[in-house]
């Protein structure tokens, strides 16, 4: 379980709060206007961003102190990060190892995660050489072999069409379900917390609301998420 006790971040003039608990293994879809907080609260969580006070919490154990790199997350942007002169396969064993001394098992386990992120024989291939599908599911193959039980997702999908977006977040409930992850992703449409979503957490006015269940927030949405989508 993901736990927030009274987690206050401060930056400049902003001020976000959020005091929720998110079972293990849920998908969450984090909602909320443009400038909210939504990102924040992710690298909140990722350690990139230092809470002013309150504790975070996994599996009961605080991870507030940490550094990114030990917590026990994988973040995955809009941009997908990946190095423009590796090729698909590097980038993907990053996620193993930052040196990329790979042995035979490791190597095999990128070719296992490229046949089941549908980019087997894309192995050699940089990432100008790919589409923006193709690129995405490097980021998801590299996130998914760090094997950390918390994924959290900043619009990773955002800029790919209707069909491909679907595809993609078809492929990420998959996977994240037979890995046990715990999912947190931040959207803008509520298209994906509906395909995607268990649970949603809505950010609006300084505060990260608790999770509530995807499907009766969204079909009686309360009057700040009806603010959002424009609903009178």
């Amino acid at each position: 379980m993901l736990e927030l006790e009274d987690l206050q971040i401060r930056q400049g003039d902003f001020a976000l709060s959020a005091d929720l608990k998110v079972p293990a293994g849920a998908r969450v879809a984090v909602i909320g206007p443009s400038g909210s907080g939504k990102s924040t609260l992710l690298g909140a969580i990722a350690g990139f961003i230092v809470p002013e006070s309150g504790r975070i919490l996994w599996g009961g154990e605080p991870i507030t102190p940490l550094l990114p790199a030990e917590r026990p997350v994988s973040i995955l942007f809009q941009e997908n990060n990946l190095f423009p002169h590796l090729t698909a396969a590097q980038n993907i064993g990053l996620g193993l190892r930052a040196d990329l001394k790979l042995n035979a098992g490791e190597r095999d386990r990128i070719e296992q995660a490229m046949k089941r992120t549908g980019l087997e024989g894309l192995g050699l291939r940089r990432p100008a050489d790919l589409s923006g599908g193709q690129q995405s599911r490097v980021a998801l193959a590299r996130a998914f072999l760090r094997n950390k039980p918390l994924m959290l997702l900043d619009e990773p999908f955002a800029a790919l069409g209707p069909a491909l977006k679907r595809e993609m977040l078809s492929l990420l409930g998959e996977i994240a379900g037979e890995n046990g992850n715990t999912v947190l992703m931040v959207t803008h449409d509520p298209d994906d917390a509906r395909l995607f979503a268990d649970l949603v957490v809505m950010v609006d006015e300084g505060k990260a609301h608790p999770p509530a269940p995807a499907a009766e927030i969204l079909t009686n949405p309360p009057e700040a998420l009806r603010r959002y989508l424009g609903e009178q």
